[in-house]
């Protein structure tokens, strides 16, 4: 303490002027607000036309989302207009809104230095798990719609019931949980839920304070709203046998920052016409599926998921349980089929929901990048581009998936990867043994999976990783407490985890042990002149689950260019 005190005595209080002007700058992509194929492309020949030096490890993506939930018949079943049946927290996103981009490719100058690679989203889940702290889920969380799901409170069923069928975790409201009179359930509500909603769903007919108090929409309009971007719901329509269709609509302006997408970003230096063409695969969905009450009991049943290019499914339901969000949704003694839609963009992608009344956003309609341009100081730009060819060390991955697994596995991945990395193997029920709901978890809208957690308890015995016949851990991994110390604590974190109150990381031993079940080894200590040598890759496990999972399995490589800094090319 007291060499602090006289460290900051010594300091001075005079910055040089490295920079004289930081701007950002926006740029639409080139879809003109059409995201029916499911893709979109952004090039900035803008930006690269501009002789400003731009930073793209600060830039990010503001990515329009319209939510839509509607009935399929002009029902009085869905009335979703009336306080008493608000569906304001039926729906939610999975965590983080990267979820929604299934993989990302990226050109510079014509030749390839991010390739395509489906479920990006896993891996780059998986990194901000391990990464961030408890104080960016505050700070920063609501602006990348980001709050880890509970990893305790998952349910699974093996026939229709209030939350789904499988595995459900989508219980939003909290109930204390049970201590007594029962054996223990762990918990009893998803929090991460019910954070991730709380940042979007704001209501303009929603109270200020306690019931019967003024309205939001008194202290500023939806079309105020809608001028400045904001998050909010803005359509409630209730059903009307014969006539009208129920519908609930939101709209979501969620950001994406380049550097959680990939590393290339993030190490990216300031540099003059540079030109990127981004290719975004994108997870539009739609879900249906069927809600009876009767005798004060909901199930759900006969889900139907649309999503055409296979990745995840982004979009959760709540569940109908006594208490929960969706119990008074539908009023007692109904029987009515919903369609739930996220579309990227204004307009709601789903036929069927367009045909019934689904309207367009009032949002952006284009998908924007944000990029800031920095003008130096000229003598710290003479110094800058003195050297101006910069070596960029980063890392890309490979992603491979092994089906339908029980007992032994012994899985070869690859036969070849230079510059091998890490390897994070993350296992899911396979739709088979997913409560005869037929789908992967990753698809289903009941529990989270693919937006940071795996399915429950997929534990892997004598686990290990063997690259061109070589264990990589010393002795195969047999306990939870030994992979999670061994080989997951620490990776990604500020100092490795190795000093106590600075650490960062959000997934703990209880999370491992639950619905975290991530087996991540490291893999690249070895001698510098075999860092470039391919190596075949070996998964070697026994899984003790009931049920037979798939692994997703992502290599993760080293990747180098040089790039001359001053000319935005490489050499």
């Amino acid at each position: 303490m007291d060499e602090t005190v006289y460290d900051m005595s010594q300091q001075t209080n005079s910055n040089p002027s490295i920079f004289l002007k930081k701007d950002w700058i926006s740029i639409l992509d080139n879809q003109n607000g059409v995201y029916t194929g499911n893709q979109c492309v952004i090039d900035t020949s803008q930006l690269s036309n501009s002789n400003k030096w731009m930073n793209y490890s600060e830039g990010y993506l503001a990515v329009p989302l319209l939510l839509t939930l509607g009935a399929t018949t002009q029902s009085v079943n869905f009335v979703p207009g009336t306080k008493e049946t608000s569906a304001d927290y039926a729906l939610s996103l999975k965590n983080w809104y990267g979820s929604v981009i299934h993989s990302i490719s990226v050109d510079l100058n014509g030749a390839t230095v991010i390739q395509q690679t489906g479920f990006q989203s896993l891996w780059n889940t998986f990194k901000l798990m391990t990464t961030l702290s408890y104080n960016d889920l505050v700070t920063f969380g609501p602006t990348i719609g980001f709050y880890p799901d509970n990893s305790g409170s998952y349910e699974f069923y093996n026939a229709d019931s209030d939350s789904g069928k499988g595995v459900c975790n989508n219980k939003n409201a909290n109930i204390v949980p049970v201590v007594s009179g029962a054996f223990n359930a762990l918990e009893t509500f998803n929090r991460g839920f019910y954070e991730r909603q709380k940042v979007w769903n704001f209501d303009p007919d929603g109270n200020v304070g306690k019931l019967g108090t003024d309205a939001f929409s008194s202290l500023v309009t939806q079309s105020n709203l809608q001028n400045i971007y904001k998050s909010h719901i803005f359509k409630k329509i209730n059903g009307v046998a014969s006539t009208t269709y129920g519908m609930f609509q939101c709209q979501i302006m969620a950001t994406i920052f380049l550097r959680h997408l990939h590393s290339f970003f993030d190490k990216l230096p300031l540099c003059k016409g540079i030109f990127l063409k981004m290719t975004l695969m994108l997870n539009n969905t739609s879900f249906q599926f069927k809600n009876t009450v009767t005798s004060n009991a909901a199930v759900y049943s006969d889900l139907t998921v649309n999503n055409p290019i296979g990745g995840i499914n982004p979009l959760m339901i709540a569940s109908a349980a006594s208490s929960q969000a969706m119990e008074k949704v539908t009023p007692n003694s109904s029987n009515i089929t919903l369609i739930a839609n996220l579309s990227v963009g204004m307009d709601c992608l789903d036929g069927t929901l367009r045909g019934n009344g689904a309207t367009s956003g009032a949002l952006a309609r284009n998908i924007t990048l944000n990029v800031p341009a920095y003008t130096f100081n000229p003598m710290f730009e003479s110094a800058y581009v003195s050297n101006p060819v910069i070596p960029i060390n980063y890392t890309d991955i490979y992603q491979f998936q092994v089906l339908n697994q029980s007992g032994n596995i012994n899985a070869l991945i690859s036969n070849g990867i230079a510059g091998l990395k890490s390897v994070l193997v993350l296992p899911f029920f396979n739709s088979a043994s997913n409560g005869g709901l037929s789908i992967s978890p990753l698809q289903s809208p009941y529990c989270p999976d693919g937006g940071g957690t795996t399915s429950p308890m997929t534990f892997l015995n004598n686990f290990n990783v063997v690259i061109s016949g070589q264990n990589a851990i010393y002795n195969s991994e047999r306990y939870t407490y030994e992979h999670f110390i061994n080989q997951l604590y620490g990776q990604n974190s500020v100092n490795g985890n190795q000093m106590d109150g600075i650490n960062s990381g959000l997934v703990s031993q209880y999370d491992f042990e639950n619905c975290y079940c991530y087996y991540y080894v490291n893999v690249e200590r070895c001698l510098p002149i075999e860092k470039n040598v391919s190596k075949s890759v070996n998964i070697i496990a026994t899984s003790i689950s009931a049920k037979n999972i798939d692994l997703y399995v992502f290599c993760e490589y080293n990747c180098s260019i040089n790039l001359n800094t001053l000319l935005g090319v490489r050499v």
